[in-house]
Order: structure tokens, then C-alpha cells, then sequence
């Protein structure tokens, strides 16, 4: 559907569940862009939501999700981690897929 939703809300994975193989991956392939935000956002639970510990900023959503219109695209699709790679749609309730 490309609707974004698991990237804003459920799965700000690419700054929490990433994984040792995705950073080798991503340092194999010359990704300082993502590495980057990996090594300096620092994110960290605070409550229901991520926060930078740098500055305490709110992070709302995965940095790489670009919006097209109304759909988005994930900018890092090829080399996105293993979280994101492993979602299934619509496995989770807040997915517009899920069905009960």
C-alpha cells in the first residue's frame, strides 16, 4: 500500500532494532548516510516514544521514509535493515491490512 504507517509509527526500526549484520552490511557498502544517523541520533525509549538522549528531541518516524503525494517510499530499500526486511504487512493492528 505504501501508506508508511509501520515507518511513522510501529517501526522506528532503523534507530532501535538494528541489527550487527545490517551495520556490517552498511559498512561493507560505504553507507555513511545511514551509519550516521545510527552513530549520532542515539535514539532512546521515553515512554511510548523515541527520543534523542543527544538533545531530546522527539523522533517521529524512520528518517529514511520519503513521502511521494500520498504514498511514501523507503529511500534505503535495498539495503533497509533486517527489521524492516523481516514486517510482514499487515502483522500488526495498527497496519490497514490487519485483519482480526
Amino acid at each position: 500500500m505504501r501508506c508508511g504507517t509501520c515507518c511513522l509509527v510501529d517501526m522506528v526500526a532503523l534507530l532501535t532494532y538494528v541489527s550487527d549484520d545490517d551495520i556490517v552490511r552498511w559498512e561493507r557498502e560505504g553507507r555513511d548516510d545511514i551509519l550516521h544517523i545510527i552513530r549520532h541520533e542515539e535514539a532512546v525509549w521515553a515512554g511510548d516514544h523515541l527520543v534523542s538522549s543527544r538533545d531530546g528531541h522527539y523522533i517521529h518516524g524512520c528518517p529514511f521514509l520519503k513521502q511521494e503525494g500520498t504514498q511514501f517510499t523507503c529511500s534505503i530499500y535495498e539495503t533497509r535493515p533486517e527489521v524492516c526486511r523481516n514486517y510482514q504487512p499487515g502483522s500488526s493492528e495498527i497496519c490497514p491490512l490487519f485483519k482480526k
